[in-house]
């Protein structure tokens, strides 16, 4: 099968997110200008850089209480931080709830019962007991073709690891299995891992 997108591909359901598969998912906490926290997940989400350690999330729809994007891109807008909380298995059914089509002034945190805590660099919450979290200074917002996609670039300036998932020395992610999305209403989770070696390995 081949399809152009502009024409439309003839199935059911929108493939696209389902070829490009396992994806990571970014659950973003933020705090806006008026002290208001959120906490919403996205699985357009990645690291896209070492040095500095930058990642980047991509809203794509639009709220009608926001003059663009989602309430995480307002909030981060307005103050410039955000933070990337890791989502671990177990937390699968906490993730999908805050995921709602929330007023601006829904705390998720609360509406859902998840702990937060205080980020260390930056004025912003952050899941409490996350196996992972990523304390972020905004870089920039791209607004990418489409009439509500945007990116949001940050740089990493601080980095939370849960002691349980250091082994040896190693951020070992099979003592948490990280959820992952797929196509459709799908996700799964990494439970074994293999390693590879490069050409240019010693």
């Amino acid at each position: 099968m081949f399809y152009r997108p502009q024409d439309g591909h003839g199935l059911p359901h929108n493939p696209f997110n389902a070829i490009v598969t396992p994806r990571p998912i970014g659950w973003i906490s933020s705090r806006g200008s008026d002290g208001r926290d959120n906490l919403a997940p996205y699985s357009f989400f990645n690291a896209i850089a070492y040095t500095p350690p930058q990642v980047m999330f991509s809203s794509t729809s639009d709220k009608p209480d926001r003059p663009r994007g989602k309430d995480s891109l307002g909030n981060i807008e307005e103050t410039g931080v955000f933070c990337v909380n890791i989502v671990e298995f177990s937390a699968f059914q906490a993730m999908s709830d805050t995921s709602g089509a929330y007023e601006r002034e829904v705390d998720e945190f609360a509406r859902v019962g998840i702990e937060k805590a205080q980020c260390r660099e930056i004025d912003c919450p952050m899941v409490a007991g996350a196996p992972a979290a990523l304390e972020c200074r905004l870089v920039e917002v791209v607004k990418l073709r489409g009439p509500s996609n945007y990116m949001a670039i940050g740089e990493v300036v601080g980095v939370h690891m849960r002691d349980d998932c250091l082994k040896d020395g190693m951020f070992d992610i099979t003592t948490f299995q990280p959820l992952a999305r797929l196509g459709y209403r799908d996700y799964t989770r990494v439970a074994e891992v293999f390693t590879l070696k490069r050409p240019d390995d010693a």
